[in-house]
């Protein structure tokens, strides 16, 4: 335990902290030239905020994320700085370093991907694009990670095209999910990191069972989008001075999804294939807002991809919360989602039931909850 706490600090030092300075201070200059880069979302519609706001924090977290990686690969083919660490520590590491040289090309191809979908969300935010189009996009980029760089969801299944499916189906889910959620200030950011954070600490904590070693690499790679969210986040605290836009959001949406692909939950062969289950607790609050929301507009007889105020957030609000005690409601019961993650990964197939029945009976609780309004 005490190894993984120094695990977890030293990678709150050297991955979140850089990255949340890059990206806190790569926004200000985003914000100040907003309006010539074309990314100002106007109020109307469907849309609650009543003045006009920057949507260019994607491109901070992006940067924050792409030099916070550019740093690590150069430290990772000079590793003169690992014999300034604890020498607790110093060894360990500098196997990781050995091991991290060897999936560098893999780690660039995913932000190569990953920034094909900023791009996507950049044209999105200043000019629209059809729905077809985004999710041809997405669909593309997540056949591309699957099929073509071999990251997939651990499923214990034994059918490959089965699992294969599975993981692009994933992770253009997530991406969406997390785009359907940047409805309000410091929601989709905040939630993002709450998930980040809680994985990060599956990874420290459960360990490859190829090496009986903590899963450092996903964890760094987890830890960085946190800091680029923790950075964007200094900006859109309410009330919030700029928001992610879809340039945000689907990277944010994919880096969480294809770290989760590549993690093992086999627990280190002690026979806990329930612990694949953990990624889907972490993100019970984005997908219990994606499929509501999805399932009231299809009840309405309305385009399932027509915007409305009737998400999660929005239903709270209707409830009598304000809108920044929402936020901080599904902030709670994300943590809530996220400790049952961390725990899912360190229990008895008994102890899992009964840990993925509190996160069910809590979803089903908000859900009567709400469903007490709609019947008035």
């Amino acid at each position: 335990m005490n190894n993984a706490f120094q695990l977890f600090i030293l990678l709150l030092v050297g991955a979140t902290l850089p990255a949340a300075i890059v990206a806190m201070l790569a926004i200000y200059p985003i914000r100040r030239h907003a309006i010539r880069l074309g990314l100002m979302d106007r109020p109307g519609g469907h849309k609650a905020h009543t003045q006009a706001t920057p949507l260019g924090g994607g491109i901070g977290i992006a940067l924050g994320v792409v030099v916070t990686f550019a740093i690590a690969t150069l430290a990772v083919f000079w590793t003169g700085w690992i014999d300034a660490l604890p020498e607790s520590l110093a060894g360990r590491v500098a196997i990781y370093a050995d091991g991290a040289q060897t999936r560098i090309g893999m780690l660039w191809s995913l932000i190569g991907a990953g920034l094909v979908l900023v791009v996507l969300g950049f044209v999105d935010d200043r000019r629209g694009l059809p729905w077809q189009f985004r999710l041809a996009v997405q669909f593309g980029v997540a056949i591309f990670t699957v099929y073509g760089m071999g990251i997939g969801l651990t499923a214990f299944i034994g059918l490959a095209w089965l699992t294969k499916l599975m993981s692009v189906l994933w992770i253009v889910a997530v991406i969406n999910s997390f785009n359907m959620l940047d409805n309000m200030d410091g929601l989709s950011g905040g939630v993002a990191a709450v998930i980040a954070t809680s994985m990060a600490i599956v990874m420290i904590s459960t360990p490859d069972p190829a090496t009986a070693k903590p899963q450092l690499l996903v964890a760094a790679f987890l830890m960085v989008v946190l800091g680029a969210l923790l950075g964007f986040l200094w900006h859109n605290r309410p009330p919030a001075k700029i928001f992610m836009g879809d340039t945000g959001s689907y990277l944010v949406g994919y880096l969480i999804s294809v770290a989760m692909l590549m993690a093992t939950f086999a627990g280190g062969g002690e026979g806990r294939p329930h612990a694949v289950l953990a990624p889907l607790c972490a993100m019970a609050v984005p997908l219990y807002d994606m499929c509501t929301v999805l399932w009231i507009r299809i009840r309405e007889g309305r385009s399932p991809f027509q915007a409305d105020r009737r998400h999660f957030s929005h239903r709270l609000v209707e409830l009598g919360m304000t809108r920044p005690r929402a936020v901080v409601t599904i902030y709670l019961v994300t943590a809530t989602c996220g400790l049952a993650a961390i725990l899912l990964t360190h229990v008895t197939v008994l102890q899992a039931i009964t840990v993925l029945g509190i996160v069910g009976c809590m979803l089903w609780l908000i859900g009567i909850l709400e469903s007490t309004r709609w019947n008035q």
